[in-house]
C-alpha cells in the first residue's frame, strides 16, 4: 500500500506550541499549493467562504488535497457554513484541519465540532462511518482512532456576537483553535475597515488574551513581516503571511517601478 501522509502537520505543531506559518491561495490551483508546499509553508489557507470552487465539489478538493499530501503541508479550509453536513462531507474528502465561518455562539460551534469526531468528550460524535477518501477507501485499519487524534475543528470569530460568548466558545472540548478576522469584526463593530478603531483592537485583544489563557491555540491575519514577528511574541500559533496574488502584485509591480525605459 502506497505511504500517506500520516500526521496532521498543524495539530503537531498547535499542540507543541509552534508557530505555523502559511498563505491564502486565492487561485485555487492545486500547481500553486504544490508550490507552496516545496517552498517549506506550513499550510495553504483555502478560504470557501468568499471564494473557490464549491465545497461539495469533491473532486475539485481532492486535487487540491493530493497537491498538498504531495509535498507534506496542510491545508487550511475555510467552509463557508456551520453546517454539519457540510463538515463531515469536507472531512470524508480528505480535509483534514478546517474553520467555521461567522459564528456567534458555543453551541454552534459545539455541534460542529461534534460532527467531526466518532467519539467527542466520553460520548458517541455525529460523524458517519463509511470508507470515503479520508479512510483510503476501505484501506486503513485505524482510520476512527486516526482521524479522531488527527482532525482538528477550528472557528473564526469576527462577529460582535462570538466575542461576547468567546469564553463559552473557547471551552466547548476539542476546539482545534480560534482565528481572528479583524476585518469582518470591524464591519460587525460598525467601523468597516478600520482596524486601529479602538472597538476593534479591543475585541481583537479580547479574544486573542482569552485564548491565550484558556491555552486554545490563536490563529489571524499578519499585515507585514513586523506585525507577524509582533503577534508570535503576543501568543499567535497560526499566522496567514499575504496571498498568492498578493506576493505576484508585489513582484511584477517592483520589476515594473525598475524598469528604467518609457512604456506606452
Amino acid at each position: 500500500m502506497a505511504n500517506q501522509q500520516q500526521q496532521n502537520g498543524l495539530r503537531e505543531q498547535m499542540e507543541s506550541g509552534e508557530v505555523a506559518l502559511g498563505v491564502l491561495d486565492s487561485t485555487y490551483s492545486p500547481t500553486l499549493v504544490e508550490v507552496c508546499g516545496e517552498m517549506g509553508l506550513d499550510f495553504v489557507w483555502l478560504d470557501f467562504e468568499h471564494g473557490g470552487p464549491d465545497p461539495w465539489d469533491a473532486p475539485t478538493i481532492e486535487d487540491l488535497l493530493r497537491a498538498a499530501e504531495r509535498t507534506g503541508t496542510e491545508l487550511l479550509v475555510r467552509l463557508p457554513d456551520t453546517d454539519p453536513t457540510l463538515v463531515r462531507k469536507a472531512l470524508d474528502v480528505g480535509v483534514r484541519t478546517l474553520f467555521l465561518p461567522r459564528v456567534e455562539t458555543a453551541e454552534e460551534v459545539e455541534e460542529a465540532v461534534r460532527s467531526a469526531r466518532f467519539t467527542y468528550d466520553g460520548d458517541p460524535g455525529d460523524r458517519g462511518l463509511a470508507a470515503p477518501r479520508a479512510r483510503r477507501w476501505g484501506l486503513r485499519e485505524d482510520y476512527v482512532e486516526r482521524e479522531d487524534r488527527e482532525t482538528m475543528v477550528g472557528t473564526t470569530v469576527e462577529t460582535r456576537e462570538a466575542v461576547e460568548n468567546i469564553e463559552e466558545i473557547l471551552a466547548v472540548p476539542d476546539l482545534g483553535f480560534v482565528f481572528i478576522g479583524p476585518l469582518d469584526l470591524s464591519v460587525s463593530l460598525g467601523h468597516p475597515g478600520e482596524l486601529d478603531h479602538p472597538d476593534v483592537e479591543e475585541a481583537v485583544e479580547t479574544v486573542r488574551s482569552a485564548a491565550v489563557d484558556a491555552g486554545v491555540p490563536v490563529g489571524g491575519l499578519g499585515f507585514g513581516m513586523d506585525d507577524v514577528n509582533q503577534k508570535v511574541e503576543d501568543g499567535y500559533q497560526m499566522l496567514h503571511l499575504g496571498s498568492t496574488t498578493g506576493a505576484l502584485q508585489t513582484a511584477v509591480n517592483d520589476w515594473l517601478d525598475d524598469y528604467e525605459h518609457e512604456r506606452d
